[in-house]
């Protein structure tokens, strides 16, 4: 299907000829979602309020590439891209999250033999993840992010771990080992065929098999899933335009899979010398992804609408509403909709955010324990995979209440 029957298609978008997708080179992208005066960040910690909400903003404007399906932010500036140590996003003090990391480094261990290797994980947070292949395997390795902190991490490997505190480029392409993995860094990426380049260059021609995981923007779209769309993920991809990014860097795609929920999507990938045809059941074309954008610009707004009258009534009822969850999914959610004042109060159970404000927002974190004496009419719950382990919670609390996932 060419360019311009594609464009066609998606009704009540704006095309901008000019613009370069960083995923496949080509030129023209569709304008097809906006928000305006969003925090460029959502998980930085801020210690006053005043702060938080005076924290710099930025747009979102959503594009997407007919030739590859890739979609963009074309407003984002990597000049704000500031992850520092007390950019916190760990979620390894949730149970839930903790059994589906742990699943899937078995998986891994086990599908490369990974025992008394060495591995590299590019964008590893703080390291749980790392040091998690490296208990099972009793392997080494080396973790790059600038938002790392060395000992936050209690494990049996940490003597065996590594961590950098930078931003992977060509100068850490030296740092290899026998297996690749990167999870959840690549949509901060804007230029990511550059990215994934690098990548591919500091392999060469050695066997070393490579895992990145991403979340997965075919839910976003089907969905309406707006609370994913934020500042800091300037970069968004389905299974096809995953595979093709990785076939045109140099890799064969071995495996391509949804996890958690189908929150998340994986590529498993392998160094090849000649370019790779090799096409993977899961992977949509671009008109298949252009109907999803189609389907989101359709029905975006009655979802926020109703959203904001639900929050509205809640506030006209005097209903006290609380937020759990105070990371990206939580910003987004409200300042996309624009109604932080109905909402009193947010929860999360890492303890590194407590009493810390949200960037953007102003609302002060507080622990899980805080409902015990609050006792809110309802919690809207971010990400709806955790509700059982939530209400696990609430009931050993004694808290009554209504809880309302986001989707």
């Amino acid at each position: 299907m060419s360019q311009a029957t594609l464009s066609q298609r998606l009704t009540n978008a704006q095309h901008l000829p000019d613009e370069k997708c960083p995923n496949c080179d080509s030129t023209g992208l569709s304008l097809f979602y906006e928000v305006d005066n969003v925090p460029v960040h959502s998980c930085l910690m801020l210690s006053n309020a005043e702060d938080a909400l005076d924290f710099p903003s930025g747009d979102v404007k959503l594009g997407f590439c007919d030739n590859c399906g890739f979609i963009t932010n074309t407003e984002f500036d990597s000049k704000w891209s500031a992850y520092a140590p007390n950019y916190e996003d760990q979620q390894s003090f949730s149970p839930t999250f903790n059994k589906f990391a742990k699943e899937l480094a078995q998986q891994l261990v086990d599908r490369y033999d990974l025992h008394n290797k060495s591995i590299v994980e590019i964008g590893c947070s703080k390291g749980d993840f790392l040091h998690l292949l490296c208990e099972l395997g009793d392997n080494t390795g080396i973790g790059i992010d600038p938002s790392a902190v060395p000992g936050r991490v209690q494990s049996t490997a940490t003597d065996r771990v590594t961590l950098i505190q930078d931003y992977y480029s060509e100068k850490h392409a030296n740092h290899v080992g026998d297996f690749i993995c990167c999870r959840h860094t690549l949509e901060h990426i804007q230029p990511t065929k550059e990215f994934v380049s690098i990548v591919r260059r500091s392999i060469g021609d050695r066997a070393v098999s490579v895992v990145f995981e991403i979340p997965d923007t075919v839910r976003v779209l089907e969905d309406g899933a707006f609370e994913d769309i934020y500042y800091e993920h300037c970069s968004y991809f389905t299974p096809g335009s995953l595979a093709r990014l990785f076939r045109e860097c140099g890799f064969e795609v071995t495996d391509l899979y949804r996890a958690y929920g189908d929150q998340y999507l994986l590529i498993d990938a392998k160094p090849v010398s000649t370019p790779s045809d090799k096409i993977h059941p899961l992977e949509d074309s671009p008109a298949e992804i252009a109907a999803s954008v189609q389907k989101y610009i359709d029905t975006i707004n009655d979802k926020l609408q109703g959203w904001r009258d639900r929050l509205d009534t809640a506030q006209k009822a005097g209903q006290k509403t609380v937020v759990w969850g105070s990371g990206s999914k939580c910003v987004a959610f409200l300042t996309t909709l624009d109604t932080i004042d109905k909402i009193q109060y947010v929860v999360d159970i890492n303890p590194h955010r407590h009493g810390k404000f949200i960037p953007g927002v102003g609302k002060q974190i507080m622990s899980p324990e805080f409902l015990k004496e609050y006792q809110p009419d309802q919690i809207i719950v971010m990400n709806e995979i955790y509700c059982d382990e939530i209400q696990a919670m609430l009931d050993e609390m004694g808290v009554k209440t209504e809880l309302v996932p986001l989707n």
